[in-house]
């Protein structure tokens, strides 16, 4: 305490730094996590300057996503993951409403994916990409694992009305997106091999189905991976323009801003989708190799945090965000080089977007407040067990 006579400046400093400041939850933030996505940050504007064509509209609205990104990521850094378990299901159910809410009001270019609030405009299935899967932990968490069959069908269910309302808006990238986030926390519960493979086998069994429920556009996609040659200036243009784009950058590129398919406009969705294709023809090989392994050393380091995580909830839920994020690397990495559909699914914190890049943020600022709480929930969970056994 300050003696009666301080200075009343010293009275406001003390009283704004301990009786303000210091009851503020401060972020726990994992340094080596953050420097790596500041850079990865730093080569997505970087990236957008040359696929904009040396605009700087692009840069300046990815910024100031980016600037919203980390305030979120540090928020939610600020909590705990007692918080972030209690609110799982509200969250949940927040998401499930705009989901529907996409479905009666939504809007956007030849699909119903975004809300359009006035002041705000934002894709409401990115939100549910953290929802579920922390749907999911929330319910395993006071469960003896691995899960029975009845356990089993309600996770399904749970799974399955979001990635429908996402596949009708259509979305069917993001649906799987989910659909897969989802899968993880279930296949990290402990999930046996034999009903994995009864599981997949199902799948299997009702894929003629599912492919009666496609749309003509999403059933091309699938047709031009397997001849992309069949409709060269139709529906195999994407896939087409971009090999040329990834084959022209050779060894170490043709330089920033050097592209011929990417200045002149032959590659399309170059800014979101396709900014892969733009990378690795400006940087090549040697380009892509070094973006590869920044993405390795976040997801390495992800996958870590989970295996230190001290309770149930924290080890799942991390565990399945840092696999969702290995996916989407590698289902824009196949799009790009033609061996997998194109989907619409970006480069995560590379390609030009909004929510993408604000969801994925906030899903490492979660990694960031499980990963800065380890050593507290461990403790609790020791004195828990110690005095469960010494009531027995």
């Amino acid at each position: 305490m300050l003696p009666s006579s301080a200075p009343a400046e010293k009275k406001l400093l003390y009283f704004l730094r301990w009786q303000v400041l210091g009851r503020l939850p401060w972020p726990r933030i994992d340094g080596f996590l953050l420097l790596l996505l500041l850079i990865t940050s730093g080569v997505s504007l970087l990236t957008l300057y040359s696929a904009g064509e040396r605009s700087f509209v692009y840069v300046s609205n990815q910024a100031v996503r980016f600037a919203i990104g980390f305030v979120a990521m540090a928020a939610l850094a600020a909590s705990t993951p007692q918080q972030l378990r209690r609110i799982a299901p509200w969250l949940y159910a927040a998401a499930m409403g705009l989901l529907v809410l996409v479905a009666l009001f939504g809007e956007g270019r030849g699909a119903h994916r975004w809300l359009d609030l006035g002041v705000l405009r934002f894709q409401p299935s990115e939100i549910m990409k953290l929802a579920l899967p922390m749907m999911l932990a929330w319910y395993f968490h006071r469960r003896i694992l691995p899960p029975n069959w009845r356990e089993l069908a309600v996770c399904l269910f749970i799974v399955l009305i979001p990635t429908l309302l996402v596949a009708e808006q259509p979305d069917l990238g993001t649906a799987l997106l989910i659909a897969g986030a989802g899968g993880f926390v279930i296949f990290l519960a402990g999930l046996s091999w034999r009903k994995i493979l009864l599981i997949l086998g199902v799948v299997t069994a009702a894929a003629p189905l599912l492919w009666q429920h496609l749309h003509e556009y999403q059933r091309n996609r699938v047709r031009v991976l397997l001849d992309p040659e069949a409709d060269p200036l139709g529906n195999g243009w994407h896939i087409i323009q971009s090999k040329i784009a990834v084959g022209s950058g050779g060894f170490s590129g043709r330089g920033f801003g050097q592209g011929s398919q990417s200045q002149l406009a032959f590659l399309p969705e170059k800014q979101t989708d396709f900014i892969l294709a733009v990378f690795s023809e400006d940087f090549g090989w040697i380009g892509v190799l070094l973006l590869l392994l920044l993405y390795f050393a976040i997801i390495a380091r992800s996958m870590w945090i989970a295996m230190q995580a001290g309770d149930t909830f924290s080890r799942l839920l991390a565990g399945a965000l840092a696999m969702s994020f290995f996916v989407y690397v590698i289902v824009n990495g196949g799009m790009i080089a033609g061996v997998l559909p194109v989907v619409g699914v970006p480069l995560p914190l590379i390609s030009y977007g909004g929510t993408s890049v604000v969801s994925l943020l906030a899903s490492f600022g979660i990694l960031m407040s499980i990963h800065g709480n380890r050593q507290r929930i461990g403790r609790r969970a020791g004195s828990y067990s110690g005095s469960k056994s010494n009531a027995q």
